[in-house]
């Protein structure tokens, strides 16, 4: 007769061993078959650096749509945070980033506040994830907001674990700002503070390394590459109705809808879902709202993933494996936007959910 206690024994001991073999191999699987597409997104940002601390402009204003190499086309406030690598050369630097973003991700996924198995699920999900291993190899920003997103998880009530973590991400990339439009909406006034204070002052540093006009090259810059509707392998739904044979109009109005109801969602979660949900709806919306949402956006993902596992619903490892590399020829595209979607919707059903004093749903689970 089978021990089913035993077992769970054994599958509890096997986890973490299993976890960091599966990232592992994903990871390094994904780096060794780069090739010439490693670190092709932090190169954008290490030539932009090199650019401005050789006296030149921090923007290169001859790019006319999104996609290609050594495209830089994050905020100023981004440069400041750059300047290390002013000072590395190649392929260090690259090395060096790659490295910087594993750590920056397990790190988030440690300190997740979550139960201990749930932390393995996620990186053993990780490890299959497309979305997480093509953001390493490209040396994209995403295993960072992912550190950034989890500070601000796991300091709700903390002025300086949201505020600053919210900062540093719209910093880097301006949709996570939306962070700090949910604290104002649930009344953190002093994150919201302390958040405005450190955009403030690198929107300061920045201007002064990069001058003024860097400003204006930025915003020229985005209006000229960040077309969401017809962008080549961008994943918003309204490029997504494009592909599939829809009018540029109609396509454009699906697009703005998705915006909207994103926004809303944020609006629903503060109104009638816990903090923390409310939280993660923001998360996941700020990604949504990006008229560029390249595939490897959905590592964030796994951040809603890990709390609708902690409440127990284990049907949610469905999300990061629509898109897992194994079967990355095989889904079609619009599983991106729909696993956005049902991430929003079901963080925001089991939210609600755990508020219902009939249910017990909202109690972490562990094993």
């Amino acid at each position: 007769m089978i021990d089913r206690h035993r077992l769970a024994e054994l599958a509890r001991a096997a986890l973490p061993i299993v976890a960091v073999a599966v990232l592992a191999l994903g990871l390094a699987g994904t780096l060794l078959a780069a090739g010439d597409t490693l670190g092709f997104d932090f190169k954008a940002y290490d030539t932009a650096i090199d650019r401005l601390a050789a006296g030149g402009p921090l923007y290169d204003m001859s790019y006319t749509q999104t996609g290609g190499f050594g495209l830089f086309y994050y905020p100023p406030t981004f440069a400041p945070l750059l300047v290390p690598w002013a000072f590395i050369g190649e392929p260090a630097a690259t090395w060096s980033w790659i490295v910087l973003s594993i750590v920056a991700f397990v790190f988030g996924v440690g300190i997740l506040p979550v139960s201990r198995s749930v932390r393995w699920w996620t990186l053993l999900l990780a490890g299959l994830s497309f979305p997480f291993v093509y953001a390493v190899k490209l040396g994209q920003v995403g295993p960072v907001l992912f550190l950034l997103f989890a500070v601000g998880w796991r300091g709700l009530d903390s002025a300086a674990g949201l505020g600053g973590s919210a900062a540093l991400g719209a910093a880097i990339k301006i949709q996570p700002g939306l962070i700090l439009v949910w604290a104002l909406l649930t009344r953190r006034f002093r994150a919201v503070i302390l958040g405005a204070l450190v955009l403030a002052g690198l929107v300061a540093i920045s201007t002064v390394m990069a001058g003024t006009g860097a400003w204006s090259d930025f915003l020229t810059l985005l209006r000229a590459v960040s077309d969401p509707i017809t962008t080549p392998h961008n994943f918003t739904p309204g490029a997504i109705a494009f592909q599939l044979g829809l009018p540029v109009g109609v396509a454009a109005a699906i697009q703005v809808v998705n915006t909207i109801l994103a926004v809303g969602a944020i609006v629903v979660a503060v109104r009638g879902a816990p903090d923390e949900a409310g939280y993660l709806v923001a998360v996941i919306a700020s990604q949504l709202v990006s008229p560029i949402l390249w595939d490897h956006y959905a590592m964030i993902l796994l951040m809603p993933v890990a709390y609708l596992l902690s409440a127990g619903r284990w049907w949610a490892v469905v999300i990061p494996l629509m898109t897992a590399w194994p079967l990355v020829d095989i889904v079609p595209p619009i599983a991106y936007p729909v696993a956005f979607w049902v991430a929003v919707l079901a963080v925001l059903a089991v939210g609600r959910a755990a508020q219902d004093p009939r249910t017990n749903l909202g109690e972490r689970w562990a094993v």
